[in-house]
This record gives structure tokens, sequence and C-alpha cells, in this order.
């Protein structure tokens, strides 16, 4: 038996092709990895804005929360 061993183009080409199909076949998974990073940007940037804000006492957060329900 003999084996063919394919080079980084060929490698290359077969990977792009295998995330195409796969993505054609199951665009819920690309839906889930965009909205996971649309996610993690909307966290990291809630967290800087966070941090050049002026912080609460705990009180004060939970009284608002109860406020709102």
């Amino acid at each position: 038996m003999s084996y063919v061993t394919p080079d980084e183009t060929q490698i290359k080409e077969l990977s792009k092709q295998a995330f195409v199909e796969l993505f054609q076949e199951r665009k819920d998974l690309l839906y889930e990895i965009v909205a996971e990073v649309v996610e993690d940007f909307a966290l990291g940037k809630a967290i800087k804005e966070g941090e050049e804000t002026p912080t609460v006492h705990r009180d004060e957060v939970f009284q608002v929360l109860g406020d709102v329900s």
C-alpha cells in the first residue's frame, strides 16, 4: 500500500473545503461562534467601561435592582 503525503497547499485547501462544508451543513454552529464573539466583545467593553467609572457600595446596587423588579 502506498501513501501520499499532501503538501502544505493541499492541506490548506482541504481544510478550507472542510470548513465550508461544515458551515454549509451546520449554519447553527457558525451562528453560535459569531454570537459568542459578539458577547465576549461586549462583555470586554462593559468591563473596561466599568473600570473607568466610580465604585458604588454593594447595598446601593441591590437597592436599585430591588426598585426595578
